[in-house]
């Protein structure tokens, strides 16, 4: 089963990201579900509190970031920040601060490195929430011994 729950967020990262990079945008059909089933599968493993927890938080980065500069960060990306800050913080603050500061830091160096100033910021915030998640628990059956 814990292969099944790795296998179903790397595919729905790998579609976010995907989608993101080709139009710029993340579409609710993804964003919202997502973050529902990342928040059911957190509350099933014993880490629904921590999962709402990093939710919460990250997506009020974002949308504290979106309000002050709509042009900048879209309304995709604080979407995607809930069901991102459910499955880091599902697997501790650590992995939640991790994929928080990592995301802007791999859009920084995206940016820098091509040169350019638009770029999608779901990539960056995906791939880092990813590696976060591995980083901390080696995958999703770590969720349940937090």
């Amino acid at each position: 089963m814990d292969w099944a729950l790795t296998v179903a967020a790397g595919t729905w990262l790998a579609a976010l990201t995907v989608c993101d990079l080709r139009t710029h945008r993340l579409p609710n059909l993804l964003t919202g579900p997502g973050a529902a089933a990342i928040l059911a599968a957190a509350a099933l493993a014993g880490a629904g509190g921590a999962a709402a927890l990093g939710a919460a938080a990250l997506a009020g980065v974002y949308l504290g970031a979106h309000l002050c500069s709509p042009s900048s960060l879209g309304g995709g990306d604080v979407k995607l920040a809930v069901g991102l800050g459910a499955l880091t913080g599902a697997f501790g603050a650590g992995a939640w601060l991790l994929a928080a500061f990592g995301a802007p830091l791999l859009t920084l160096i995206w940016a820098l490195a091509a040169r350019r100033r638009l770029l999608p910021h779901g990539p960056s915030m995906c791939l880092a929430s990813a590696l976060a998640v591995l980083l901390a628990g080696a995958g999703p059956a770590a969720i349940g011994s937090r």
